[in-house]
Formats: structure tokens, C-alpha cells, sequence
């Protein structure tokens, strides 16, 4: 798994960055109908995605990281809202390929956010922040041992007979 230093090497920014200027490119092509609160909503909604990603990354805690990404998903979320609702004006009716789009941008970045939330959840690790050489070995320690037990088991289980109840259903794998 690639380690990032900066969090516009980070894909789900990027996806982020991307949503906020392409909707910022259909907010310009928009016809003055559209009314300016909606607009300023919509701009500030997906603005507040690669934002908040940036923001939680920069942070150095994986508690306030899961706390920006959570907020950087429900402003995904928002944008989507706000796009789909647009998507109903009779008046951008012109715009509606471009909208459903984003519509799915958006939808990318929720899940990726969502995902990224999930295997932060499941980490031994409490952010850079916490790191000191003592914590990194602890951490590779505990890594090692895992993969170390993981082989064992698969060694185990290639000697047991076809009906015991913890012989694989597949073949382990070397």
C-alpha cells in the first residue's frame, strides 16, 4: 500500500478537486436563473470535499481524520443532493449530461471516502502524530506476527484429513 506524504497525492483529493472544478466549469455555463444561493451552496458543498480531506490529513491523528473524511463524505453527499435537484430544473435541462456526471464523480469520492473510513477504523495505528520508533516497531511486530500465524495455519490445515471440520473447502494457497 503506497504511503502518502502530501494529501494532493492522495486519489480521493484529486477525485475531490476534480468534482469542485467541474462543478465550478457547470456553475459558469448555468443560466442566471439559477439562483445565487443555490449556486454558492452547491460551489461551497463541493469545495468542502478535497478540503476537508486535506484538512483531516494534515491533522496527525487517525480520530481527526475519521472526522474530516466522515464530514468530506456527507459534503459529497450534499453536492449530490443539490445536483440531483438541479438535474430537475426544466431550465438546465441542457446541462443534464453534464450534471449526471458529477452525480457520479460524487458518488466515486462517497465511496472511496467511505472505504478509506473503514480501513482507518480497523487500524492499530493513531496517527502520525503517535508515531515514534518505539510505536513503528510495535506495529511491524505486530504485522509479522500476524502473517507469521496466518502461514501456520495454512501449514496446519494442509496436514489435516478431508473431514475434519477445519480442513479448507478450497485449497490453501502457498
Amino acid at each position: 500500500m503506497p504511503t502518502y506524504q502530501r494529501f494532493d497525492e492522495l486519489p480521493v483529493w484529486r477525485i475531490g478537486a476534480e468534482l469542485y472544478d467541474r462543478t465550478a466549469d457547470l456553475l459558469d455555463r448555468a443560466p442566471p436563473r439559477l439562483r445565487h444561493s443555490f449556486r454558492d451552496q452547491l460551489e461551497r458543498a463541493a469545495l468542502s470535499v478535497s478540503n476537508n480531506i486535506a484538512e483531516g490529513f494534515e491533522r496527525g491523528t487517525t480520530k481527526e481524520l475519521l472526522m474530516f473524511l466522515y464530514i468530506a463524505r456527507g459534503s459529497a453527499g450534499e453536492a449530490r443532493s443539490m445536483l440531483l435537484l438541479a438535474a430537475r430544473r426544466p431550465y438546465l435541462s441542457n446541462l443534464r449530461s453534464e450534471i449526471s456526471d458529477l452525480i457520479k464523480l460524487a458518488e466515486s469520492c462517497s465511496r472511496q471516502l467511505r472505504a478509506w473510513a473503514d480501513a482507518l477504523q480497523n487500524s492499530d495505528i493513531a496517527g502520525p502524530r503517535h508515531l515514534n520508533e518505539q510505536s513503528r516497531a510495535r506495529f511491524q511486530n505486530r504485522q509479522k506476527l500476524k502473517s507469521g500465524v496466518t502461514e501456520f495455519q495454512k501449514l496446519v490445515q494442509q496436514h489435516l484429513p478431508p473431514d475434519h471440520p477445519l480442513y479448507p473447502k478450497t485449497p490453501p494457497s502457498s
